[in-house]
């Protein structure tokens, strides 16, 4: 075996555990370890029929699916480049993805198909992601006539080399492709199985999409290096969700506030057997003090954390034990990760002092796919990634995030971090989520608004979130206004989109 990267996973998992469940997909379908590898296999063979090679990329349009794992370890076999693409994406995006990666190949699952018409994509093979568990690969479309599945190369591919290009959620501006090496990867992952203490009797519900770092990086690949099972879910459903959890013994599952905020509002919480579940991450955002009560009630607590694209994904964790102790914050850096605080002259600032989050580590990425200004801007002279966001440790060397560097509001001079607002209009009662954003002001050059969705049935305005912030925060950080929509955009990786509400709201402002 010459690829000591994610392409030997699979050969290595077919030999240590053929018969093992590896995946359950609609609706109680199963697929063993030596099922997928075959899999990935016909697709490594009908790559490279096609003359794709070491370092071309292949894209991959579709939801949560056997086809999507057999597309990355397929590809990464024969040393190409796994993209994934978000299936959120409008047609014109997703142009954008496929176009900036230069990739040679789009796999998609026929639902997407009417997606693509009319794109101009720039690849040379288009191939429908049903044909994948065919042994006659020659029936993909636009194939020639493919030899056995079995006969694919075992390409070399060290751990520096690029497995995969995961873009950027693009909060503003276009997407950038975040390459992410084999290496990248496997540490990731080797972080979360140690942190997460991750086992090979574990099954974890996949209920975010695979495309999604999160999903993938902390979830899908440490549990198939351990050799556990996935349960793949192409959408939440909070009901659909709760019944898997009951029927399969789910013991991990990870996802934003609003998704585990969603799972114990639903009527069948309180009758679902919840008691195998051992291990709930969550990012994006600190968990509410509600939902916290919530599982803690039924003998559930949560590791939160904290991380990005650009380091695979994890940098920081809170472990479960002190969830209370360290509420608010997203814990200490992953077993193999460094994390430090540098001010605007980039120096290292005292324990307690706001500044730039810095993080160092095997799996911070080797940079922007065909950006190498943007990439160099990235990281600091002495090569830790500058994460544009801002943070502080505490004595215990305990991270709490402040804010994004870009969502900063400078109001009358002083610098109002929306994070620290957010966390406490999330306790109040019937707020189900919430954005503070900065409006411009003649008087102030910026002011503080909430924007917030609330339980049915439930009215809040801008007297009550002012009086549930008073002597809580100096008076310049409360909300001017507060104003209520059915919904707040978000990525999806569950981040909102505080550009799209600026634009939203400042015109009327």
């Amino acid at each position: 075996m010459h690829n000591h990267g994610l392409g030997s996973w699979m050969a290595t998992r077919r030999l240590k555990t053929p018969e093992k469940i590896a995946l359950v997909f609609d609706d109680g379908n199963e697929l063993t370890y030596s099922g997928l590898a075959a899999l990935a296999d016909r697709v490594a063979a009908a790559l490279s029929r096609r003359g794709i090679r070491t370092g071309d990329r292949v894209a991959y349009l579709g939801e949560n699916s056997p086809e999507f794992l057999a597309a990355l370890f397929g590809a990464v076999q024969i040393g190409a480049v796994f993209v994934p693409v978000n299936t959120r994406l409008a047609s014109p995006e997703i142009q954008h993805v496929v176009t900036d990666s230069n990739a040679r190949v789009l796999i998609h699952d026929p639902e997407f198909g009417a997606r693509l018409d009319g794109l101009s994509l720039g690849i040379e093979y288009l191939l429908d992601a049903s044909s994948i568990d065919v042994p006659d690969v020659s029936v993909v479309e636009g194939s020639p006539e493919a030899s056995s599945a079995s006969n694919f190369p075992d390409s070399p591919a060290a751990l520096d080399r690029p497995a995969a290009i995961l873009y950027t959620s693009g909060t503003t501006g276009k997407p950038k492709g975040a390459v992410l090496t084999h290496g990248n990867l496997t540490w990731a992952a080797l972080n979360a199985i140690i942190d997460y203490d991750i086992v090979s009797t574990d099954v974890a519900l996949m209920i975010s999409p695979l495309f999604h770092v999160a999903s993938l990086g902390m979830g899908a690949l440490p549990i198939i290096i351990k050799g556990g099972t996935l349960v793949l879910e192409k959408r939440f459903d909070p009901s659909r969700a709760l019944a898997l959890i009951q029927n399969y013994g789910v013991s991990m599952l990870s996802g934003v506030p609003t998704t585990y905020q969603l799972l114990c509002d639903h009527p069948d919480w309180a009758t679902t057997d919840v008691s195998s579940m051992r291990k709930l991450t969550c990012g994006g955002s600190a968990v509410p003090s509600r939902v916290l009560n919530a599982y803690e009630e039924r003998g559930l607590s949560f590791s939160q954390g904290y991380g990005m694209t650009e380091t695979a994904p994890g940098a920081t964790l809170l472990a479960p034990d002190r969830t209370r102790e360290k509420q608010g914050s997203v814990g200490v850096p992953h077993f193999f990760t460094d994390v430090r605080i540098a001010g605007e002259d980039g120096r290292e600032v005292p324990t307690g002092t706001v500044g730039e989050i810095e993080v160092s580590g095997p799996n911070v990425f080797a940079g922007y796919y065909g950006r190498p200004e943007e990439t160099a801007e990235a990281f600091t002279a002495d090569g830790w990634f500058r994460s544009g966001d801002l943070g502080y440790l505490d004595d215990d060397g305990v991270l709490y995030i402040s804010d994004r560097l870009k969502d900063m509001i400078i109001s009358g001079g002083e610098n109002i971090y929306p994070a620290e607002i957010e966390n406490l209009i999330n306790d109040l009662d019937g707020v189900t989520g919430v954005a503070v954003i900065g409006i411009p002001d003649d008087r102030w050059g910026e002011v503080p608004w909430a924007v917030l969705t609330v339980r049915d049935g439930i009215t809040i305005d801008t007297d009550q979130v002012r009086a549930h912030l008073d002597g809580r925060l100096a008076r310049y950080k409360v909300p001017a206004k507060t104003v209520i929509v059915d919904e707040l955009p978000r990525t999806a990786s569950g981040k909102i989109r505080k550009a799209d509400l600026r634009t939203r709201f400042a015109p009327t402002a």
